[in-house]
């Protein structure tokens, strides 16, 4: 008998950093501009991946993109695209690194407007976690309305790599959707 918690059944036992994200971060409410900025673009360079390989990669990537600081980010030239696309610790795509910096551009234009990303996507869910509940962990969700209007209004503010697929796993990983399994022994922690 294992002494280990129910957990979802896509936390993978074998990788502590993938348990880590699972029982620590993935469904808690987030409300950091910085790492809702790096989620958003940490989940952008998931597409066709899997989350796990992103994970693996996730200090990488902060080095790489110094500390997802979006004013560095956002005057990265060709020489710094092209160390970019030379690193093994991160995904080597060159839309996916070009996304990043159309990102960062957005995301300051934002700010310039006085929005923040934490208001301006908390608002879409009346700021508070939308609860869900599996149980017998049913396919989940890859997309809602509410992922399909946040998409298309990051998409007309210039953001990449934002489809509805994406947001909605973003929106599971910041908190705004609990998604964990009802027998999941995170589901009650993350709903209070």
């Amino acid at each position: 008998m294992s002494d280990q918690p129910c957990r979802c059944a896509w936390a993978n036992p074998k990788n502590p950093r993938y348990l880590a994200y699972h029982d620590e971060e993935w469904g808690v409410p987030c409300h950091d501009e910085v790492k809702l900025f790096e989620m958003l673009n940490l989940e952008g360079a998931q597409a066709g991946l899997s989350w796990e390989t992103i994970l693996n990669k996730r200090e990488s990537y902060r080095k790489a993109f110094d500390g997802w600081d979006a004013q560095k980010i956002a005057r990265y030239d060709d020489a710094k695209v092209a160390a970019l696309l030379a690193d093994p610790g991160i995904v080597r795509n060159r839309l996916k690194v070009a996304a990043a910096i159309s990102n960062a551009r957005a995301y300051l234009q934002m700010r310039e407007e006085g929005l923040t990303l934490d208001s301006w996507l908390w608002a879409h869910v009346d700021n508070k976690p939308v609860q869900r509940s599996w149980v017998d962990q049913p396919a989940h969700l890859t997309h809602t309305p509410v992922s399909d209007r946040i998409s298309k209004a990051l998409s007309k503010r210039g953001f990449k790599f934002v489809g509805t697929t994406i947001i909605y796993a973003y929106m599971q990983g910041v908190g705004m959707v609990n998604d964990h399994a009802a027998d999941c022994f995170r589901y009650t922690q993350c709903k209070e």
